[in-house]
């Protein structure tokens, strides 16, 4: 392993173990069993496109460039690491960051799905946290939804010339904002309000969301934005090689 490798192995364990080891929390992204039979299947069919999707972008990505297999490794672990960090929000669900953004910024939003479903795979049976019948449900929202969202609005930042860091940290914020919006919405479909109906429930998933999922959102942007900083300092090659930089030039 090279000495750039190793340094974004150490910082990565690091990062795991000051914030990934958190106290258990009655309350997880949407628990097992929570949702209906048919939605957890309908969620799960409309996940599968996506994942295919996912799994040619990677393998497409690596048999050009192997060496991304680490920061790609490192990207799973962020996102696991952040993902796991639960706040209780509601019954049958929570407030906690994502960590989608980097991957979806580095790699696409597609290759963010085969992390995603790998991870919540792991979640469900090590941690309790999540599960393995709404594991369609929680694929779509965290893993696609969330992640196509970050990867547009980088991209719009992009072309419209806003500051690199701020563009990052816009896109890996409002993505993981968007998770829940979707959360909300799943929730919402499954248990509709019985005066108001779907939309009166969203609203009232979203007003239960909001007061901790917005400060989460703004420390994600933020990390999002450090771990970016750390790479271009401590593997600048290899984010040239992935094309997220231009030779070098920010």
């Amino acid at each position: 392993m090279k000495q750039k490798e190793k340094k974004i192995v150490f910082i990565a364990i690091a990062f795991a173990m000051i914030f990934g080891i958190t106290p258990a929390a009655n309350a997880m992204h949407i628990m097992e069993g929570y949702l209906p039979p048919k939605y957890c299947i309908i969620w799960g069919v409309i996940c599968i496109p996506f994942l295919a999707a996912g799994y040619f972008s990677i393998k497409k990505t690596l048999s050009e460039n192997r060496k991304s297999i680490t920061i790609l490794a490192m990207a799973g672990a962020f996102i696991f690491v952040l993902s796991s960090l639960k706040i209780p929000s509601v019954t049958g669900s929570c407030s906690h960051m994502t960590g989608t953004g980097l991957g979806a910024i580095l790699f696409g939003p597609m290759a963010v799905s085969i992390l995603g479903i790998i991870i919540l795979i792991f979640q469900a049976i090590l941690l309790a946290h999540g599960g393995l019948t709404s594991l369609g449900a929680n694929t779509f929202s965290m893993a696609i939804a969330g992640p196509l969202v970050t990867y547009v609005i980088y991209k719009i930042c992009q072309k419209t010339k806003v500051n690199k860091y701020v563009g990052i940290f816009l896109a890996a914020s409002i993505g993981d904002l968007f998770t829940y919006c979707v959360t909300s919405f799943e929730l919402a479909l499954a248990f509709p309000s019985a005066s108001g109906g779907v939309g009166s429930s969203v609203v009232k998933f979203l007003a239960v969301f909001a007061p901790t999922q917005l400060p989460l959102a703004i420390i994600e942007g933020i990390l999002t934005v450090v771990i970016i900083m750390g790479l271009e300092t401590y593997a600048k090659s290899e984010l040239i090689e992935l094309g997220f930089l231009d030779g070098g030039r920010n």
